[in-house]
């Protein structure tokens, strides 16, 4: 089959404003967090900072594992006070989504008195001319301790009032910490991807080709990864294509929209040089395989916008396999 019984090339020089939108990561960050850094986050849940002391004598806080000298495991547990001096700072006038205050505040490296490092950590002083070099300053505990780096709330100078907290003394060792991560980005695709976006929203498969080695990239480059050329050529793809490697996926996470088993695989489309990742169903995951023949299973047109979700997942046409000599340097 040639290329030109299944692709349709179409040239354009029209521009048209690149898409933009929010994009927003979150998950939740746990950490296993070992015998040395467990025992120190149960004692700011009971409102009891410890450090641990090393080979050369100096004590380290937050405590670390491993001796910076030698590298042994360290065990030598020194409680320090909750008062300390700032050792640097650095004024934070636009507070972001997460830090521990939500006006404007300064982040500190502050020695505790009894160690001999500084810990990094958030100091409410009102203004910047009201924070410096040597100051003195005290922990304000959370008003609801539960076992995780931010019991500490943030500092404070060392003679204002704080409300009384009282300590978490009932349950176990805190072994796990759990730290919710969000990340929120402004995306603004290529003009490129931008077409291949709006193609999308038509129902449409945009690639481009290479003018020199004829490669069809989608989503599509701007330019040649192996000659370096610019591809400006479009290529309408069809939804069809073979499947070239794939993974069954066993194990359940956070947000999984499906139950698992189900597969994962690499799906390149018919006359394309590339493959990109999507959803097998339609099938058992067992019974998917390399070579195996997929088509698109598109949401309803009603759903369809500028995304490849409109392709809710890949599904077996029922055609025989294709051969591996047809795909192998494609994996």
């Amino acid at each position: 089959m040639y290329l030109a019984d299944i692709s349709r090339t179409c040239f354009t020089l029209k521009v048209s404003t690149p898409l933009s939108a929010p994009l927003e990561v979150g998950f939740d960050y746990t950490r296993s967090l070992g015998p040395v850094l467990g025992r120190f986050i149960t004692g700011l849940r009971e409102h009891r900072i410890e450090g641990v002391r090393g080979s050369d004598g100096r004590v380290h806080v937050p405590p670390v594992e491993y001796d910076p000298v030698t590298a042994e495991p360290l065990t030598d547990f020194v409680p320090v006070a909750a008062e300390g001096t700032v050792l640097s700072w650095s004024w934070i006038s636009v507070p972001l989504e997460g830090q521990p205050l939500a006006h404007p505040f300064a982040w500190a490296l502050i020695r505790l008195d009894g160690a001999d490092t500084a810990m990094l950590h958030a100091v409410d002083a009102g203004s910047p001319e009201q924070i410096h070099t040597g100051m003195r300053v005290k922990v304000r505990w959370t008003d609801e301790p539960a076992g995780h780096i931010r019991d500490i709330a943030y500092f404070v100078p060392a003679d204002a009032e704080v409300p009384e907290s009282r300590p978490v003394t009932e349950g176990g060792p805190v072994s796990i910490m759990v730290t919710p991560v969000h990340l929120h980005y402004q995306h603004s695709a290529s003009p490129e991807e931008s077409r291949y976006l709006r193609g999308l929203a038509e129902g449409k498969l945009i690639g481009q080709r290479c003018p020199a080695c004829n490669k069809v990239y989608i989503p599509p480059r701007g330019a040649c990864p192996t000659d370096g050329v610019p591809t400006v050529e479009e290529v309408e793809l069809p939804d069809t294509g073979i499947v070239t490697t794939f993974c069954i996926v066993n194990v359940p996470f956070l947000g999984q929209r499906i139950q698992p088993p189900y597969v994962a695989a690499y799906v390149l489309l018919d006359g394309a040089d590339i493959a990109f990742l999507h959803l097998v169903l339609g099938c058992e995951a067992s019974e998917v395989r390399m070579g195996m023949r997929v088509r698109a299973a598109w949401k309803p047109r009603e759903q369809w916008w500028t995304s490849l979700e409109n392709i809710d997942h890949f599904e077996p046409t029922g055609e025989p396999d294709a051969p591996f000599e047809s795909y192998a340097h494609h994996l």
